[in-house]
């Protein structure tokens, strides 16, 4: 079992670390066109280019939050999907004067909803696209070998177009700021920039927000984030599924191969306590915490509940039982009376508090008094059921 155990153990940490390893090192391929990587289908080369060009590079990492507004944002195939929240967000920063260059093989789902992007459902050809006159210094640019085409509405202007004469890029103004939509993000990638009229492509959309706009790619959406960790993401992404079943491979294999440290041991049967048992485990309590002026209140408090019992009185409120008593039997209320008054001095030590003790227990209970000093004819029993002052009732 613990070799079984110690196998499964390994393969986990092994999967660990080729996460880790692949995360970490760079990769000699970009599919996502990431601003970090050098690669040929990478983008670091167009961040660099911002800044030789006088538009400060920056990148969108660790959380979602567009840049100042008449700036560029860069979005190049996004791996993590964008919420709706981040999409009307970005909208929003779009109409409020910033230039959103959108360029996606395939698209974001939330991206074309908010922006309006419909694309058809094939592959085209592509490799060169041609250039409207519009764009000023750009007669063609140079891209992947297919895509798959944009359906532009009627404000959407196209002007890139591929050789089939399918639209490989357009524009739109949404308020006071633009958005630019391609479909072959490899136009400004490391090894296509050179090519054709790529730079100056680039260098058109970037001063498009100002001579000196900032320009910054998103690479929040290029790793995982919160989002994918959302139950949906366990279910519709395949590397989610395969860790929910590597997650119940395991945990099946540890139910199976476990076995229980030892025996059972069955739990003992309560036994009851006695009152005798409690009123000890009390006394032992408050004796330990020195808490002797509690110990004389408690007593007092059990005295007159006692008194207001053999005498018939509510023992609540308090004024009432005390003026009741005062009529019924004013002995037991005068001795009960000068009893509680010297509970504060009878604190001091152990042999007040014993002697405090032993006149509200004669009080309390006078039967037990009576018959303990041997005298059937004594004192009366302080408002006891046989006492004159029971015989009123």
């Amino acid at each position: 079992m613990r070799g079984a155990r110690g196998w499964v153990a390994a393969a986990v940490g092994a999967i660990v670390i080729a996460a880790a390893i692949y995360l970490i090192q760079p990769h000699e391929d970009s599919p996502e066109h990431s601003s970090n990587s050098d690669a040929a289908n990478g983008a670091s080369a167009a961040l660099l280019f911002a800044g030789s060009m006088g538009h400060p590079g920056s990148q969108m990492t660790g959380s979602f939050a567009p840049p100042d507004l008449f700036a560029v944002l860069f979005v190049f195939s996004p791996t993590s999907p964008y919420t709706g929240e981040e999409a009307d967000a970005l909208r929003s920063w779009v109409s409020s004067g910033g230039v959103l260059v959108y360029a996606s093989e395939l698209g974001d789902p939330e991206l074309d909803r908010a922006f309006g992007v419909t694309r058809f459902d094939t592959y085209e050809s592509g490799g060169t696209y041609t250039a409207v006159p519009t764009v000023s210094g750009v007669t063609s640019v140079t891209g992947g070998r297919e895509l798959v085409p944009l359906q532009p509405a009627n404000m959407q202007i196209p002007f890139l177009r591929s050789p089939d004469r399918y639209v490989a890029g357009y524009e739109e103004r949404i308020g006071t700021g633009r958005v630019i939509v391609l479909a072959d993000p490899l136009i400004f990638c490391n090894g296509f920039l050179d090519k054709s009229d790529n730079a100056v492509l680039l260098a058109d959309l970037l001063d498009s927000a100002g001579t000196s706009a900032g320009a910054t790619f998103d690479e929040y959406h290029h790793g995982l984030i919160f989002s994918d960790f959302a139950p949906q993401a366990w279910l519709t992404t395949p590397w989610g599924a395969a860790l929910l079943w590597l997650l119940i491979a395991v945990f099946a294999g540890l139910l199976l191969r476990g076995r229980r440290f030892g025996p059972l041991i069955e739990r003992p049967a309560e036994v009851a306590r006695s009152d005798a048992e409690w009123a000890v485990a009390v006394g032992q309590l408050l004796r330990r915490s020195r808490a002797r002026a509690m110990t004389l209140g408690l007593l007092a408090h059990a005295t007159e509940r006692a008194v207001a019992s053999y005498n018939g009185l509510p023992l609540q409120p308090r004024e009432r039982f005390w003026n009741a008593l005062w009529v019924r039997a004013p002995e037991v209320a005068r001795e009960l009376a000068q009893v509680e008054d010297s509970l504060h001095g009878a604190s001091a030590t152990e042999r007040d508090v014993l002697n405090a003790a032993r006149r509200l227990h004669a009080i309390a209970h006078p039967v037990a008094e009576r018959a303990r000093a041997g005298s059937p004819s004594g004192r009366p029993l302080r408002g006891g059921p046989t006492s004159p002052q029971a015989g009123k009732r």
